[in-house]
């Protein structure tokens, strides 16, 4: 059995003795285990950083690019070996996974063109003989608490930012899927960053609070459910810690009368259930506006989540594989009986399913649950699986009011050919990303990802020039180089730029 430790400048020790199993989803077996730390690894993690951050900082954003670009480099490389180690862990697909591993890598792009991004403002002349300017420097060292779900995209979402900025960082993935952030630490190694820079330690709560506690911990980012993410953010604040804490989805999407039916189909199939539904930008709730769009919609939904495959990790034909845990398939399978029991109807029923040679791995198959209604406890919580909801409106107006009054407020959708309808969406609907016939909205590197409302605590988003003012802070300088002229006159008068 594989053993997965610490990854920290010098060795880990085992911390806490306590470890976790790692299963492989697709066959229902423990294939690893990870050590658990506490606050003695966190402790010996921050020594490190503490060393090695000050050089980093005041290593040129040039350097500091290169060390990025050639981790870039490092990533493609073993892109396929850091993909099927993912899905091993996970369950997802192994495509599904180079996804994973390519949009971290799109965030890595950005941060690649740091010199450009850090370069402050300057004011020649605000005042006689006064020039104004503005920098943005690092914090110092930086910590990121990832979720299952995403173990290559969310920890290079975070700390690629962070430490092209400047930071030192230190990373609690997820002790369900571990290895991958490990190797992309190894890596980044390899890349040329000192050793310490990027450090990865393991733990359950017991390690998230050393880290929320830690008076030399600057900054905290955090995805993962809502009721973690306002714990983390009300805990992290409480110690004086900058904190961006993502949490749970609910995402609708809304399809209009006049949308081509064919299309959403096929963006729903993909959108409600790829990667087995575990995603925080996953579309697990269908809006069809008026009966009759609904009931299309619904003739055609079926036949198509009947033709989905379920698979292994590694069949490549399949469409989506295993969920994480043996706990996660019965969280699910509960949710499922929970709706029916409110009196949702079950069209494809996903409960019990087997895969024929894999009969003990973690699947739940394609399930269509319609005549779902917002007074449904299966429809105010997350799912966070392969379970698509009918929830019809009468209206556009009805419509817009779901998403928006929702505990959550993630992602949202429309669909349309109406671009005036799709307008007003957009500008109406209160969520904080918007797909207009994209259904799963996630923003491109260069701006930002950030939900709404239960979504997200906090005020600052991911990565973007969003993520590089959550990892700096700013300083204001304003200059003036005396000539000897002054009297001194007006010293006790507060200075303006007249």
């Amino acid at each position: 059995m594989r053993h997965i430790d610490h990854f920290i400048q010098g060795g880990s020790g085992q911390g806490t003795g306590r470890t976790h199993k790692i299963w492989n989803p697709s066959t229902g077996e423990v294939q690893a285990e990870v050590v658990l730390g506490d606050a003695s690894v966190l402790e010996r993690a921050i020594e490190n950083a503490k060393k090695v951050q000050p050089a980093w900082a005041a290593t040129n954003p040039q350097k500091r690019a290169r060390v990025m670009f050639e981790f870039k480099r490092l990533v493609e490389e073993n892109k396929q070996e850091l993909a099927e180690l993912l899905a091993s862990e996970h369950g997802k697909v192994v495509d599904d996974a180079h996804g994973d591993v390519q949009r971290g890598l799109e965030v890595i792009e950005f941060a690649c063109g740091i010199p450009q991004a850090l370069k402050g403002e300057y004011t020649n002349g605000a005042g006689p003989g006064i020039d104004v300017y503005s920098m943005r420097q690092p914090l110092g060292i930086g910590a990121g608490i990832t979720p299952f779900n995403f173990p290559a995209m969310i920890p290079m979402w975070m700390f690629g930012m962070a430490i092209a900025a400047g930071n030192a960082f230190i990373l609690k993935p997820s002790e369900r899927d571990p290895s991958v952030p490990v190797r992309l630490a190894e890596l980044f190694l390899e890349a040329g960053a000192p050793e310490g820079l990027l450090q990865v330690v393991h733990g359950d709560k017991e390690m998230v609070d050393a880290i929320l506690d830690h008076r030399d911990i600057s900054a905290v980012s955090f995805v993962g459910s809502s009721d973690i993410a306002q714990y983390i953010y009300e805990r992290g604040a409480a110690n004086g810690k900058r904190v961006q804490a993502f949490g749970g989805a609910k995402n609708h999407g809304v399809v209009m009368p006049d949308a081509d039916l064919d299309q959403v189909v096929n963006d729903l199939a993909g959108a409600a259930f790829g990667s087995a539904g575990e995603r925080c930008m996953a579309l697990p709730v269908v809006v069809p506006v008026g009966e009759d769009t609904a009931d299309r919609l619904r003739e055609k939904l079926i036949p198509a989540i009947n033709a989905l495959r379920v698979g292994v990790s590694t069949d490549r034909d399949a469409h989506y594989g295993p969920v994480v845990t043996p706990e996660h398939k019965a969280r699910i399978e509960q949710w499922i009986d929970t709706a029916e029991q409110e009196g949702a109807e079950v069209v494809v029923d996903g409960r019990g399913f087997s895969l024929q040679g894999h009969e003990n791995g973690f699947f739940v198959g394609p399930t269509l649950l319609d005549r779902v209604t917002p007074d449904m406890d299966s429809y105010k919580e997350e799912i966070f699986g392969p379970v698509l909801q009918i929830v019809r409106a009468t209206d556009f107006e009805h419509a817009l009011r779901l998403p928006s009054e929702h505990q959550y407020g993630n992602g949202v959708a429309i669909f349309t050919r109406n671009g005036h309808a799709a307008r007003e969406f957009a500008h109406r609907v209160n969520v904080g990303m918007v797909g207009i016939n994209v259904p799963i909205p996630v923003p491109v590197s260069y701006h930002s990802f950030g939900g709404w409302k239960r979504s997200g605590f906090g005020d600052i988003d991911q990565y973007g020039m969003e993520g590089l003012r959550f990892w700096t802070k700013a300083k204001k300088i304003t200059q003036r180089w005396p000539d000897g002229g002054g009297d001194g006159s007006n010293a006790f008068v507060i200075p303006t730029m007249g």
